[in-house]
Formats: structure tokens, sequence, C-alpha cells
């Protein structure tokens, strides 16, 4: 690692040891957050509102829309709804960027046209009547959880959103009417709000947002749910309502009201506001609701966590020692590690099986223990920074918790070998055609990813090479076989938290190689040759969030840092540090770098729901030093 990256990444650390990044990108999080204090009669503080009109406003598209991140073409969900929130926090609806957005939205039907949940929120501020959505009733909570499609089945992102959404449709939730509310009513519709056709507009959905078609199966659930709607018990809703609020306030407790996410966060907050007003619940989560704000150069956005702070410092670490350079950074790692120690999950979460939740001891989670989710790839990223610290004299965590982290990682392992994020997979595949969001992909069932059983694999071999003779060699030849079945026929690997087909093979390969393979091997000679073939002419790869959206690789009109810092550390690892593949695209690395030691703003490198991306801040402070570094150290082996 060059001197002026290792200042770099010393000087960004955090008082508390970590590296806490910019985790934005998606634009559907600002306007939930606002309507959600709008409907608790509460609105953002004077500097926060203003940065937050100001990160939307850097952020329109040329043609007056938005999109579902900052990258991406406009979508009705997000325009609307961003449109909405400007409104909500002061913006006049002659403002020519309004004006635009409006000239966007309309002729596509306006709300109508939304994707699911922008439906929902506008629904909870009175600006879309519920006839018009999909039933998203809570009863399904009181059905034999033995049932494959119980809710506890789902993934638990989706599960803890749909869990508030149920208890507020269920209550037909909805703001205070205000003079303003009505006037967006006036607004936002191509027509009169009044002779709006809302059983018609259920299934009403642009072709901007409807990314994930809605399968027959799903409609006749739909139907199905409808005439429910129309006959079910006042009593039988009742105790579906109070079996939802025992599991929002599980969730709340279990996480220190912080939540899982962002919009379950605000969704909460909401149902705590009705349930209880001015409550101690609601309190609590006005405390928690700043963790997920973000203070940027381009304005104020809503986080996608509370933070990535372990995530980001658990690859600070093993960049750091990975460099051979360790002895230069002592003060620096010292402090990382006693970050990881104080973020080790030390207990499960309150009854946790009533609150449908997998043991939580021994784990580590994405952002900090206050969390309370931990997560497959998050503790095996921080066991394995855990153990290069130990040679050091750096490693703060003992013996025995790092037992118990690995014991998490083995009851992670799914049937078919491979890791999924928090939770063992519960539900079948099926599920995913009944998935509702209409612009997200994937997120119906926790099934097992190539990033989560590449970090878990080779954090097993790690353990086990400390502690000799742990019991672990089943579960690595079980991880290993997963990642050389899901190789594609072009020979990379697709990733679903990155950007896309360079972070997947990278995750791959380096299991593959930890696992025992060799670098002659067939299969990571196809690794090799596919990422050798997407080099660009200049030395560097680029890779687009498109990847992710088509399934194919899309390259970017330029290089990037990341995604080349990707595709050298796994030609390091398929043993081709030497080609003169590697060296070009070492070539062009170095001359990318700045004076000042770091690498320029690039594309957002990380996604989820196969279709939004997202900002880690940190991936060019720590991925091309990183690459760097384990080059220079292969071409000398």
């Amino acid at each position: 690692m060059s001197p002026r990256a290792h200042e770099v990444l010393a000087r960004t650390q955090e008082a508390d040891g970590s590296w806490k990044g910019d985790y934005g990108g998606p634009l559907f999080l600002t306007p939930v957050y606002v309507a959600g204090l709008y409907v608790m009669g509460q609105a953002p503080e004077a500097r926060t509102r203003d940065g937050m009109i100001a990160h939307l406003r850097a952020h329109q598209n040329a043609d007056g829309g938005w999109g579902l991140d900052v990258e991406s073409p406009s979508l009705v969900f997000t325009t609307v709804l961003n449109y909405v929130a400007q409104r909500l926090m002061g913006v006049d609806a002659t403002d020519p960027e309004l004006v635009r957005a409006r000239a966007w939205f309309l002729p596509r039907g306006g709300p109508l046209g939304s994707g699911s949940w922008g439906k929902f929120i506008l629904a909870l501020l009175g600006l879309y009547d519920y006839d018009g959505l999909t039933p998203v009733p809570p009863e399904p909570w009181l059905l034999p959880r033995a049932l494959p499609f119980h809710p506890s089945r789902l993934w638990c992102h989706c599960r803890m959103v749909y869990l508030p959404m149920g208890w507020l449709y269920g209550r037909r939730a909805r703001a205070v009417e205000t003079p303003l509310l009505a006037a967006l009513r006036r607004e936002l519709y191509p027509q009169p709000y009044a002779s709006v056709d809302w059983k018609g507009a259920r299934s009403q959905v642009a072709a901007s947002d409807a990314y994930t078609h809605r399968s027959v199966g799903l409609r006749a659930v739909n139907r199905v749910l409808g005439l429910y709607e129309r006959v079910h018990s006042k009593w039988l809703r009742a105790r579906a309502l109070k079996e939802c609020l025992a599991l929002i306030r599980g969730e709340d407790e279990a996480t220190h009201f912080i939540c899982i996410g962002p919009i379950n966060k605000v969704l909460n907050a909401v149902v705590w506001h009705l349930a209880r007003p001015d409550g101690p619940e609601v309190r609590a989560h006005r405390e928690r609701l700043p963790d997920y704000l973000q203070h940027s150069p381009d304005g104020v956005k809503i986080n996608g966590y509370n933070s990535s702070q372990l995530w980001d410092t658990a690859f600070a670490v093993q960049a750091l020692v990975g460099s051979g350079q360790a002895a230069g950074a002592r003060d620096t790692l010292e402090r990382a590690g006693r970050f990881l120690e104080a973020e080790q999950v030390l207990e499960d979460s309150p009854h946790p099986s009533r609150n449908h939740r997998h043991p939580s001891r021994g784990g580590w989670p994405f952002s900090t223990r206050a969390h309370g989710w931990p997560i497959s790839d998050c503790t095996a990223e921080g066991l394995k920074a855990c153990l290069v610290l130990e040679p050091l004299g750096l490693n703060r965590v003992p013996r025995e918790r790092l037992a118990q982290a690995v014991e998490f990682i083995l009851s992670l392992q799914n049937r078919d070998g491979g890791w999924s994020t928090y939770e063992q997979q519960r539900g079948p595949r099926w599920l995913e055609r009944f998935n509702p969001s209409d612009v997200f992909s994937g997120i119906m069932v926790d099934a097992s990813y190539v990033e989560c059983t590449s970090a878990c694999v080779q954090a097993l071999v790690a353990w086990r090479r400390a502690q000799p003779g742990a019991p672990v060699g089943r579960a690595i030849a079980r991880g290993v076989d997963f990642l050389c079945r899901t190789q594609r026929p072009d020979g990379g690997w697709e990733g679903s938290w990155g950007v896309c087909f360079s972070y997947g093979t990278w995750f791959a390969v380096t299991g593959l190689v930890a696992g025992g393979m060799k670098p002659g091997d067939a299969v990571l000679r196809r690794a090799a040759a596919f990422l050798m073939a997407h080099q660009r002419e200049d030395g560097s790869w680029s890779e687009t969030i498109q990847s992710c959206r088509e399934r194919r690789w899309v390259d970017g009109t330029t290089g990037h840092a990341v995604t080349t810092s990707w595709a050298l550390m796994s030609l390091v690892a398929t043993g081709d540090a030497d080609s003169e593949v590697t060296r070009r695209g070492v070539a062009w690395l170095r001359a990318r770098q700045g004076a000042d030691g770091r690498w320029p703003p690039e594309p957002l490198a990380g996604v989820f729901s196969r279709t939004c991306a997202i900002h880690y801040d940190t991936y060019l402070r720590i991925f091309p030093p990183w690459a760097l570094a384990l080059t220079q150290r292969g071409s000398a082996a």
C-alpha cells in the first residue's frame, strides 16, 4: 500500500476506530422519511430540510423525474414521492423544478402509475385511496408458521417492511387532513381525484416502474385478498393487529429502536404514533431517527442503513495488514481492533422464537452492535479481520468469542451448501413469483449468495488455520461446491451486493482459492479468461448498475478504480499476477491515483435487490491500494 493511500485511510478513521462513510444513493428513502414525519405532525429541522431539498435538486434527471437511485432513469414511484416530499418541506407548486416533475409524471398517470410502495406511502398521507392498493392485510401473521408462505419465511428485510405496512393497512391509517394535502391531491393526478377508478388502479403500473412483472399467481392472490377485505371479521382483524404490534415491539426492542433499515424504521415510528400517541415508543423512535441522516457535499440524504461501519472497518483492517506494512499502521489497527471487539453481538435478541429471529450471539452486524441484526458475511469479515490482527498482538476478541462467531456462521449454512444473509433460507424459491414490489427483485427469500458463501468459506479456513482440528471441513467443502456450481458458462459469477460480475467473481475466486483450489484448475482458468476478456483498451475494467438489472456485463463510459481493483485481486488469486493483463491494470490504477493519495469519485459500486445502486464511500479508499499491494506481492512471489 502506498504511503499516501495509507495516510488517507489513517486520516479518515473515526475516533471509535471505525471507518464510517456515505451509504446513500437510493432516492426513495428521503421522501419516506419526510412523509413519516408529516404523519406524526413533525418536519425536518431547518438545516436538514434545506440539505434534503438541495440533495433532491442535485439529482433530478434532465427529463424532470427522479430515479430509484442517483444514477438511474426516472420512475413514477420516486418522482411522485420526491415531488410530494418537497411540497411537504415548503417548496411551492410553481417552483420550476416541480413544474418539470409534474410534466414528467402526469402523462404516466401520476400516482396511478407508481410502483406499489409509492402508492402505499401516498395512501398513508391521504393522497391515494386505500381501495387503490393491492391488499396488505395483517391476518397472514396469524397463519400456522409451518405454512411455506407464512410471513416469517420471507427475507427479513421484506417481512420487516410488510409487517408495519400490514398494521397500517389494517387500520386504514392516514395523516390528519391539511390544506396542503388537499392541494396535493389536485396537483398529482391527470384527472379529478374524485373520479379516479381506484379498484382499476390496483393493477396499474407504468412501464418505467414494472421491473418485476406481476405473475398470474400474484394477481390471483390479490383478487382473493380483495374479496377477503370485503368480508373480513372485525374480531380477526383486531387480533391480527395486536399480533403485528407485538412483533413490531420485538423488532424495536431488539434493535434499540434503530430497526433493520430506514423504511421499517419510519413505518414503525408511525405505527406507534397512531397506537400510543406521545408514548415512550414514539420518543424512543424520534431519538434514533437521526441515525440515518447523512450530511454530504451534495446535501442531506437518508442512508440505506444506520451505517456500514463494521463492514468497512473489517475490509480496511484486511487491506492494511495485507499490504505487508502493518508495522507502520499499528496505531490505526489497534483502534480498529477495539472497534471490532466492541461491536460483536454478545447475546441473542429477546424472545427470538416468538419474534421469528435466528440466534444472534457471536455474530457481527453490517453497522453497529446496537443495530442487533448480525449477518453471515459481516461476521465472516469481522472474524477474518480479528484473525489477521492476532499475530500482531492487536486482536481484542477472546478466543471463546471467536468460537461463537464460528458457531454463528455454521448455523447459517443452507442445504445447498451456500450462505444467505441474516438467516438460513426459510421459504421456497417460488415465493419470488409473488413479489409485489414492482421495482425490486429477489426480495422474497433469503437464498444463498456467492459473496456470503465465499466470505464464510474464507473465515472458516482462517479459523481452521488458527485452531487446527476445528470441525469445519465439511462446511468448507460444501461451500466450495456451491461456488463451483454457481459459476456462469462465461466463467464469471453474478454478484448481488456489488456491481456486479467483477464483484461476484472476486468473491468466488478468493473463496475457492482459500478452500484449496489451485491456479491451474479449470474453474479458475475460466474465471481469469472471463476477466481478461472484459479489460478495456486502457488497461482498466468498468461495470455499471445496468449489469445487475440486465444480468450481463455492461461497461461504463470510463474505467472504474473499484471494478479494476476487484479484477486485479481476482487475477492475483488465479495465479495471474505476472500477466500482461495485470500489469496493464496496475499501470492504469497507479496513474489514476491523485497527488493527495485518493482516487477520484466514480459511479456507485454497491447494489441491492438487483435494481438499486448504493454508495460505499470507503471502497475507493480501501480496494485500490489493497489491489496494488496484492499485485506487487503476487508478482514478487
